[in-house]
């Protein structure tokens, strides 16, 4: 884990677009594998490789978000805006911060997605963001809550597999019968 830990450390956002590209899309591969019951490509390699584009600019967005918005919860409590346990107790302090990114990124992030996916495939296709805005309740706010009590080297990984594990459900709740 060290070479993890350093490679993080040394090339913040490298990483960050590295696993966000390869995870972010494998974790889309997978959905469909889901949904249609068999392993096969499901995209044109052009198609892939446009998706590893779009979670890249999703990358770095994130990566920028996460460091952003600890300041901006730290802020709200030396603002006396939040209690002092957003900024000592761990848990809470993960919450608080989970919430906030969310609620407030998250919902242009899903947007943003949307809309660069849009670009490749030349519709203007938003059917289902509720969905995605929905997700932010259910599933967003828990996993960065986790991900957010996890020292900072191991942050942004775990983003991008929470990734593949949203692909694996949204497969599973949009699976053919």
């Amino acid at each position: 884990m060290n070479w993890y830990i350093g490679a993080v450390t040394a090339h913040p956002i490298l990483m960050a677009i590295a696993q966000f590209s390869v995870l972010g899309t494998f974790g889309e591969i997978v959905s469909k594998w889901i949904v249609n019951k068999k392993v096969f490509m499901p995209f044109k390699f052009k198609m892939i490789l446009w998706k590893m584009v779009v979670w890249t600019i999703l990358a770095v967005t994130i990566k920028y978000a996460f460091a952003g918005f600890k300041g901006y919860v730290q802020a709200l409590v030396e603002h006396d805006l939040l209690p002092e346990a957003a900024g000592t107790n761990r848990f809470f302090r993960a919450f608080v911060l989970s919430v906030f990114i969310n609620m407030q990124f998250g919902v242009f992030l899903v947007v943003f997605h949307r809309a660069l996916d849009n670009i490749v495939i030349k519709v203007k296709n938003w059917q289902g963001l509720d969905k995605g805005m929905l997700s932010m309740i259910w599933f967003w706010i828990p996993a960065h809550t986790i991900t957010f009590m996890l020292q900072k080297e191991f942050q942004i990984g775990l983003a991008a597999i929470w990734s593949v594990a949203l692909g694996i459900l949204l497969g599973f709740f949009n699976k053919k019968q």
